[in-house]
């Protein structure tokens, strides 16, 4: 079980699931694989494939399981965090307690990640094609043609943000607002998050 000091204040900051967090990070050590620091919180790998990361939140903590949509969930306790998450999944907690009645089965869902990294498992992920474009977009892209070239030109998941972002409003005044916006960042070659 080796850590990783960078990844120490991660664990040190932590003030309302410290001793959760902690516990965490001693089960998926206990499974051999390397301790990393990415996207600021500890991530897990095998042959520097991401397998599962801890993050904490307000309401709780949890796993992180990068395909975990591969993973046999016969506990059940697999989380999709939302409907257009495709292939990550969460496993949340909200004692310690909690962690260590679940422990033996978390060590087997890791172990089980890992032989899906083993084996290269993938998943085919759903095409931007496949995504709506609202209504409200569709309009601009018809009638602003360097808009619907500068948004072909973007990387399928620029492409898959912005769809994303702008359907998700209820009211069309709302998605008009959003696509006008970002009409400017579309055409300079930006992503939503740019």
């Amino acid at each position: 079980m080796k850590t990783n000091p960078k990844v120490d204040f991660y664990f040190n900051k932590a003030k309302k699931w410290q001793e959760e967090l902690l516990l965490l990070r001693t089960i998926v050590l206990d499974c051999g694989l390397t301790e990393e620091l990415k996207w600021g919180v500890p991530c897990y790998t095998l042959n520097n494939n991401n397998i599962v990361l801890i993050h904490d939140f307000k309401e709780y903590c949890a796993f992180l399981f990068f395909k975990g949509v591969l993973l046999n969930d016969t506990a059940g306790i697999l989380i999709q965090q939302t409907k257009n998450v495709q292939v990550g999944r969460q496993v949340r907690f909200t004692n310690a307690l909690e962690i260590m009645e679940l422990k033996p089965i978390l060590k087997t869902y890791i172990y089980e990640a890992i032989e899906v990294e083993k084996a290269g498992l993938k998943v085919d992920l759903k095409k931007t094609t496949e995504y709506t474009v609202p209504v409200e977009f569709q309009h601009k892209l018809d009638h602003i043609p360097d808009l619907k070239a500068a948004f072909e030109a973007l990387t399928p998941g620029r492409q898959r943000a912005y769809l994303l972002h702008f359907a998700a409003p209820k009211q069309a005044k709302t998605r008009e607002a959003r696509v006008e916006k970002f009409m400017p960042q579309i055409l300079n070659g930006k992503g939503l998050d740019d």
